[in-house]
C-alpha cells in the first residue's frame, strides 16, 4: 500500500468521546508506523478537547471535508448506530476501517459494512483490542502448547459500575451515557461488553461458538436496557464456557476474571480484561496444585489499543492481511445477536440502595 507520505499510515478519527480521548487518540498518536491527522466529530466543543490529545490533528465537523484530508483509514469509535453509515462512507472514500464493537445494532447492518468495504477493495476489522493484550498472547500460547492439557471449560466475568447518569471522572462537558438507549447502544450490557469476550474466548481456544444460551437482568438500574447477562456457550471442540457481563458491579469489586481449565493445569488471568495493559496471569498445575506466575515481555506489556493500531497498519502497510478477517467478526456478531434475542430482563427494584453507591 502506498500511504500519502510512504512510511506511514495517516489516520483518522471518528468520534470524540471519552473512550476515544483517554485511549484511541493517545495510541494513534503514539503509534511507531501512524500518524493521527484528521478527526471528525459533528460537536466543536468535543473537538476541543482532543487538542490536549492530538494537538497535530486537523479537526472536522464535516464527514466530507475530513475525508478529503488525506487519510488513509479511520477509527470509527461512534455510538454503535452510526457505525455501518460510517463504515459505508469511509469505503465510498476508499478508506480503510477499524471500527469498535459491536459491529453494528443488527447482523444485516454489520454484513452490509463489510460488502462495502469488499466491493470498494478497502480493509474491514473490528477494534476488539483483547486480542492483542501481552497476558492474553501469552494464556493462548499455553493452550496452543498444550500446557493445560485438554481444555474442558472457560469462565469470563467482565463488568463494570454505570448508573443512568454516569460520566467519567472530570470530564469537561455534560456527558451523554448513549451506552443506556437501546436505539444507539442495541442493547446494554450485552452488546458493550459481550462482544470482547465472545472473541477473545474464540481466539484462546482457537474454536468457535457453535450453541449459545442467555439470560439477562435489569436486577439494579432502571433504564431500558439489561444491566448484565450471563452466556452459556459450547465451543465446537466441546469445551463449555460461561461468560457474565454486567453493568451492575461495583468497580471496587473483583470483576474482570477469566479462568480456562483443562486436564494438566487451569490459567487465571485477573484484571486484564479492559482498556489497559498490566493484570496477573497465574498458572496453577493440576499435579500438585501449585501455583506459578507466567510473566510477559517488558516491550509486549504495552496498551492493547497501541498494539492493535500498529498490527492493522503494519499489515496494509505491508500488504499482509490482517489476521483477523471480518468473517470471524460477522460470526461473533450472530452469535451476540442469537443471545440477545434469548434474554428477557425484569424491573429493576425501586430505591435500590446499590443504585445510589459506587463510582465508575
Amino acid at each position: 500500500m502506498n500511504t500519502a507520505n510512504g512510511e506511514k499510515l495517516r489516520w483518522g478519527l471518528i468520534g470524540c468521546g471519552w473512550a476515544a480521548k483517554d485511549f484511541v487518540a493517545p495510541a494513534l498518536t503514539a503509534s511507531s508506523n501512524g500518524d493521527l491527522v484528521s478527526i471528525l466529530d459533528p460537536d466543536p466543543e468535543a473537538l476541543k478537547m482532543f487538542r490536549t490529545v492530538a494537538p497535530a490533528a486537523e479537526p472536522f465537523t464535516e464527514a466530507d471535508a475530513f475525508f478529503a484530508s488525506g487519510i488513509d483509514a479511520v477509527y470509527v469509535a461512534t455510538p454503535n448506530h452510526l457505525h455501518r453509515p460510517l463504515v459505508e462512507a469511509a469505503a465510498r472514500a476508499g478508506k480503510h476501517a477499524l471500527c469498535e464493537k459491536p459491529m453494528a445494532l443488527s447482523v444485516e447492518d454489520a454484513e452490509a459494512m463489510v460488502s462495502a468495504c469488499e466491493d470498494a477493495g478497502v480493509v474491514y476489522a473490528t477494534a476488539f483490542d483483547q486480542r492483542f493484550h501481552a497476558r492474553h498472547r501469552k494464556l493462548r500460547e499455553l493452550v496452543e502448547e498444550g500446557t493445560l492439557g485438554t481444555i474442558c471449560s472457560a469462565r469470563l466475568q467482565y463488568a463494570c459500575w454505570l448508573p443512568p447518569d454516569w460520566s467519567p471522572d472530570d470530564y469537561p462537558r455534560e456527558h451523554d451515557n448513549w451506552r443506556v438507549d437501546p436505539s444507539r447502544a442495541g442493547s446494554g450490557a450485552l452488546f458493550d461488553l459481550a462482544p470482547h469476550g465472545l472473541d477473545l474466548l474464540q481466539y484462546l481456544l482457537d474454536d468457535e461458538v457453535s450453541e449459545v444460551r442467555a439470560m439477562g437482568q435489569r436486577r439494579v438500574f432502571d433504564y431500558p436496557v439489561e444491566d448484565g447477562a450471563a452466556l452459556l456457550i459450547r465451543f465446537s471442540a466441546g469445551t463449555l464456557g460461561v461468560h457474565q457481563v454486567a453493568y451492575n458491579m461495583p468497580d471496587a469489586l473483583p470483576r474482570r476474571t477469566l479462568e480456562i481449565q483443562g486436564t494438566e493445569g487451569t490459567a487465571i488471568s485477573l484484571n486484564t480484561m479492559g482498556q489497559t495493559p498490566g493484570g496477573t496471569l497465574t498458572l496453577v498445575s493440576a499435579a500438585d496444585g501449585g501455583r506459578r506466575t507466567v510473566e510477559v515481555e517488558p516491550e509486549e506489556d504495552r496498551s492493547p489499543f497501541l498494539l492493535q493500531i500498529e498490527a492493522f497498519a503494519g499489515s496494509l502497510l505491508s500488504g499482509e492481511p490482517f489476521p483477523f478477517p471480518p468473517e470471524r467478526d460477522l460470526a461473533t456478531m450472530r452469535v451476540l445477536v442469537k443471545a440477545l434475542g434469548q434474554i428477557s430482563v425484569g424491573t429493576a427494584p425501586d430505591a435500590s440502595p446499590a443504585a445510589s453507591s459506587g463510582r465508575s
